[in-house]
């Protein structure tokens, strides 16, 4: 009877686990740059005397899925869509240098070149100063140049773009960051300007996978139903000898 319970228990927790992924990809269907998270369970013997044959169901996420999201053409000068596995470095808010595929850039009061969210968009040699009254324009090999009025364009910087060779870990900001430490500057790496990258989400897939993780909750609870019912119909029997 505690083997049909511990089954059902543990199907029921990986089927909640799995919404959680799966609702969190939706509700990023229209995030630039976003990678759709992959979820897969393993089982965990339960330890203890008596308790030898039980196992339990654990998540565990094995990363993100790389396919390359639509790309929808914007024709905004600070709009970058890098191309292949081409990664673009931002400061995180802790300091430390991290990676997206979000390319909406904009310029603060600063003079910097930022992300749209306000992080700081890191260039082969640091930040990158705009000049003021300046027209910026990105290059597809990652160089950013500034024309100001009556005056020819100058270089001001290279944007920072990486190609991990393994994939990287999201971390909870949302961002991108290799497990060695930073990653070095790809010469190689290309972007497409006037353009930005959407999210790799399916919402027809995902929303097919939620109602069939929903139906397998319900099938977990009917087992933990039938369970307690064998249970008391076992105990009346015990109880009329």
């Amino acid at each position: 009877m505690d083997r049909m319970i511990y089954l059902s228990m543990a199907g029921a927790k990986a089927a909640m686990q799995r919404q959680d992924v799966l609702s969190h990809n939706l509700a990023n269907v229209t995030t630039n740059g976003f990678r759709a998270e992959l979820q897969a369970f393993r089982a965990v013997p339960v330890r203890g005397d008596g308790a030898s044959t039980r196992a339990y169901a654990l998540e565990t996420t094995i990363g993100y899925n790389d396919a390359q999201g639509p790309l929808t053409a914007t024709g905004r000068n600070l709009d970058v869509a890098m191309q292949g596995n081409a990664w673009l470095a931002v400061q995180g808010t802790d300091g430390t240098e991290a990676y997206t595929r979000a390319g909406s850039l904009d310029v603060n009061s600063e003079g910097l070149l930022v992300m749209r969210n306000g992080l700081q968009v890191l260039g082969d040699g640091g930040p990158i100063n705009v000049p003021p009254n300046s027209e910026v324009a990105v290059g597809s090999d990652g160089t950013v140049s500034a024309k100001q009025p009556n005056q020819r364009p100058t270089t001001i910087g290279r944007l920072k773009l990486v190609t991990p060779e393994v994939p990287m870990t999201r971390g909870d900001d949302g961002l991108f960051r290799a497990a060695d430490g930073d990653l070095p500057q790809d010469p190689a790496a290309r972007l497409q300007d006037g353009a930005l990258e959407g999210s790799n989400v399916s919402p027809v897939e995902t929303m097919v996978a939620m109602i069939a993780a929903g139906r397998q909750f319900e099938q977990q609870m009917k087992l933990l139903q039938i369970a307690q019912t064998q249970g008391q119909q076992s105990a009346k029997l015990l109880g009329s000898t």
